[in-house]
Parts: structure tokens; C-alpha cells; sequence
């Protein structure tokens, strides 16, 4: 009795140390293929390339080339590296390389905040990623110095009014102009197409805009002035032409044919003339006007001077 319950304790601590060595070795297979895994996948030995990406393998040597298919690939993890994983759909490139506006000085040093930005797709990855180093900063720089200079070479009426045909030559600009006289263009350096490019906005700084709006006052106060002074000559005009045109007809109608009465009537009218002024001049008195045919009249009117003195006497006695 004794020898079989020996028997089963013995079995008992059998299966548990089995039991244990069993736990241990399949806890130890899964730490193993956990850091396998996770060494593999560190290490990108295995890489997958998704829909409109590729990626650009350096093997020991030196040479690149570009991976496009789509799924996973294996690669050697010590002789090649991924140098990088490109997007082949429409990427958009600010202006400066942020959306903010950014200040720039127009023709006339007119300051202005404007932003843009261009929509493009990779095309010849073998341009873009293999002939270029760090391609996405170079395109950067080139398309910032375009639009620059553009919109920089325009007037700042043209800018504010004319968005729609500036954005038109800055994206002609863009596709098929050479960065420089017989460079390439953007498209050709880089393996890209140029899709689209959007001015989002420009606009004055607060000062301009207050210049601005003294200035159009200003213009509309010097606009009425002229105005004020066409009608005042055109008044003037018109009654020099009655005064003349009344001339003509005190001539015409009491005139001599042979002119002797000429000089008659030029005394006249410079008398009235005379007669006229003297009155604005006058404070309380009575014009007296004479009229003499035959010579200079013998009476003369006293001055506005006089007259004052003799009031102020009279006011003394």
C-alpha cells in the first residue's frame, strides 16, 4: 500500500516538473519568435510597398533602384537599406514652405502678405529620388525663386485686381519655363508634373490699407476742387462772353458809322466799371456816378479811407 502511494506521488512530481520543462520551452520558442519578428521587422528585412508608393533600396555598393511593385519584399538586412519611401500620389508644396502668409515686396516697394501653394506628382522616380539629393528641399528653394520673382516684377494694383491672370502665369511659370536661360524646367529636374498652383491669398498690411484709404480721400477732395474750379471758369467764361456780346450791342445799336462815338463809349463802361469797385469799397455811402463825353469828369469821389476818418471824427466831436 505504501509502495503504491510512493508510486503516485512520484508520478504526481513527474508530470509537474514535465509540465514546468514543457511551459518553459514553449514560453522560451515564443520569446524567440517575438524577437525574431520584432528584430525583422526593425530592421525592415521584410517591407511591404502600398498602392502609389515606392521605395528606394541601397545595396552594399553604393547603387540605388527603385521598388514599385506592389506587396511585400524581402531584402538582405546588412548589405541594403531602405533609403526612403516616396509617395507617388498629388503632394501640395507651400509657399514658403508653410500655409501663413508670408510678406513680400512688390513693384513700387509696396509691402504685401501673400500665400500659394503647388499641387505636384512624382513621375520619374529615378529623376526624383536617384538623381537628386534631398529633392523635396530643392524643389522647395526653385519654387519659392519663381514665384518670388514674379509676383515681386508686379504692380500692386495688378496683384490685388488681376489675381486670376497672375495665378495663370505663375502655374506657366512653373510647367515650362526654365528655372534659368537654357536650364531645365521644374518637371524635367525633378521627374514631376506640375498639376495645379493656387494664389490663396494677397492682401495689404493694416498701414497700407489706411494709406490707401487716405489716399482715395485725398483724391476725392482734389477731385472736387477741380470740379468747383471747371464750373467757377466756366462761369467766368460765360459772363465775359455777355459782357462782350453786350458791347457789341450798346455799339451796333447808339454807334456811329464812322466811330466817332467809340471813344464815348469806352468812357462809359470804364466809368460803370470804376463806379462798381468803388461801390464794394464803401461802407454806408451812395455811388455818384458822372458822365462826361466829352472829357474825364471833373469830380472825384472820396476814398473808403476818407470816409472812415470822417466818421471817426464826428463820432469824437
Amino acid at each position: 500500500m505504501v509502495d503504491i502511494q510512493q508510486q503516485k506521488q512520484f508520478l504526481r512530481r513527474s508530470f509537474i516538473k514535465k509540465a514546468i520543462r514543457l511551459t518553459i520551452v514553449t514560453a522560451t520558442l515564443i520569446c524567440l519568435l517575438y524577437s525574431t519578428a520584432a528584430l525583422i521587422y526593425a530592421t525592415k528585412t521584410l517591407y511591404k510597398v502600398k498602392m502609389n508608393y515606392a521605395v528606394v533600396l541601397e545595396d552594399f555598393g553604393g547603387s540605388r533602384k527603385a521598388v514599385t511593385d506592389l506587396g511585400w519584399h524581402m531584402r538582405l538586412p546588412f548589405f541594403t537599406k531602405i533609403e526612403q519611401e516616396v509617395s507617388l500620389m498629388n503632394q501640395r508644396l507651400f509657399l514658403g514652405s508653410k500655409a501663413e502668409p508670408m510678406r513680400i515686396i512688390s513693384k513700387g516697394n509696396v509691402a504685401l502678405w501673400t500665400s500659394g501653394v503647388l499641387t505636384y506628382r512624382i513621375r520619374d522616380l529615378k529623376t526624383w529620388a536617384i538623381e537628386n539629393l534631398d529633392p523635396l528641399n530643392l524643389l522647395q528653394g526653385d519654387y519659392d525663386g519663381i514665384v518670388k520673382d514674379l509676383l515681386q516684377a508686379e504692380e500692386v494694383d495688378t496683384l490685388i485686381s488681376d489675381r486670376g491672370n497672375i495665378k495663370e502665369k505663375i502655374f506657366r511659370a512653373l510647367k515650362q519655363s526654365p528655372i534659368n536661360v537654357g536650364g531645365p524646367t521644374l518637371e524635367k529636374k525633378y521627374g514631376i508634373e506640375i498639376i495645379s498652383f493656387v494664389l490663396k491669398e494677397t492682401s495689404f498690411g493694416d498701414k497700407l490699407v489706411e494709406a490707401t484709404e487716405e489716399k482715395k480721400r485725398r483724391e476725392l477732395i482734389a477731385e472736387a476742387e477741380n470740379y468747383a474750379a471747371d464750373q467757377e471758369a466756366s462761369r467766368i467764361r460765360k459772363l465775359y462772353t455777355a459782357y462782350v456780346d453786350g458791347i457789341k450791342n450798346l455799339q451796333k445799336s447808339i454807334g456811329r458809322p464812322d466811330g466817332a462815338t467809340d471813344t464815348s463809349i469806352l468812357q462809359f463802361l470804364t466809368q460803370q466799371k470804376w463806379a462798381t469797385a468803388y461801390e464794394k469799397n464803401q461802407i454806408g455811402q451812395h455811388t455818384v456816378v458822372i458822365q462826361n463825353t466829352q472829357g474825364v469828369p471833373a469830380l472825384t469821389l472820396p476814398s473808403a479811407a476818407d470816409q472812415q476818418e470822417k466818421q471817426h471824427a464826428k463820432k469824437a466831436d
